[in-house]
């Protein structure tokens, strides 16, 4: 299967300052891969490249198998990070003339966009001036205006930014539904439980580098699993549970205090538990806890992630 996306060794300096180091990865057709990494990371350099807005110092870019996305346009639905639709026009509208830029006649394109506005829940607003709708209804807006063309390759940068946490359920939906009808489809984010839920593939980005490229198991993989703990325990007794290599504790509410222990490479987390209750330490909780996306980018970038 060709990707839909390929770069290769692709590089971006300005001046003295390098955004892009030697970058490499790919897409697959059908699949949500998410670019992840904190702000300043290079993700929205990347992107621009990628676009063809901005050229590569170095390396290669293949989109959809053409070496410039421009020559293909018409098949790239893009959600730019800085949002801007015309203030005084209505969705529907908005929709049809941003959909005309891709080819889509705008018989065509009113037809889609007041479906995919009643899909929404904003039928009501169709009609309304955007300059009347909320944030998030306006960011629906937009969204709906990068894929009202029905393009194979969907680029959302910082698509979740400033959305209540429905408007943020309702946008995870949608992306997984463009997947679905064999989309591929690229969100740059540095909130990673995003990414958690919904990608087959995962590239972390950091300081324009990559610091790595495959599934989000395989991320996990390399952040170690940790034990929380709560009861009438102190620092130095977590410490010395088997397998425990670090340990963080966190005040609580009602003056107790939360540990949490990473586990070493290969630790059981039952041993800690037997020889916690072996010593008679008070145990009022204790949770084995898996590595999250964000765990992994931490222990891969040494402390660069961004949330």
């Amino acid at each position: 299967m060709n990707a839909a996306l390929e770069l290769e060794g692709v590089t971006k300096r300005y001046g003295d300052f390098v955004a892009v180091n030697d970058l490499s990865f790919s897409a697959r057709p059908g699949k949500i891969l998410g670019f992840l990494g904190p702000n300043g990371a290079g993700k929205t350099s990347t992107l621009r490249m990628v676009l063809g807005l901005v050229a590569p110092t170095a390396g290669r870019i293949n989109v959809l198998g053409a070496p410039d996305a421009r020559a293909v346009r018409e098949r790239i639905g893009f959600l730019p990070e800085e949002r801007g639709l015309y203030r005084r026009m209505t969705p529907i509208d908005a929709i049809a003339f941003l959909g005309g830029l891709k080819g889509l006649p705008t018989r065509e394109g009113r037809r889609r966009a007041a479906a995919m506005l009643e899909a929404q829940g904003l039928g009501d607003a169709a009609r309304r001036q955007i300059r009347h709708l909320s944030k998030g209804m306006a960011q629906k807006v937009q969204l709906i205006s990068a894929i009202v063309h029905e393009p194979e390759l969907v680029i959302l940068d910082e698509p979740f930014s400033g959305l209540d946490p429905v408007n943020q359920q309702a946008l995870e939906g949608v992306i997984r539904n463009l997947a679905i009808r064999g989309a591929t489809v690229i969100f740059s984010t540095h909130v990673m439980q995003h990414a958690e839920r919904l990608c087959d593939h995962v590239v972390l980005l950091a300081k324009g580098r990559k610091v790595f490229d495959g599934t989000v198991a395989q991320a996990q993989g390399h952040a170690p699993r940790s034990l929380v703990l709560e009861g009438a325990l102190d620092a130095a007794a977590v410490a010395a549970l088997p397998g425990v290599a670090e340990v963080h504790s966190q005040a609580l509410e009602d003056g107790g205090t939360r540990y949490t222990a990473a586990l070493g490479k290969g630790a059981a987390g039952q041993d800690a538990l037997r020889a916690a209750f072996a010593g008679g330490l008070d145990i009022l909780r204790f949770e084995m806890r898996e590595p999250s996306l964000h765990d992994a980018f931490i222990a891969l970038t040494g402390g660069e992630a961004d949330q």
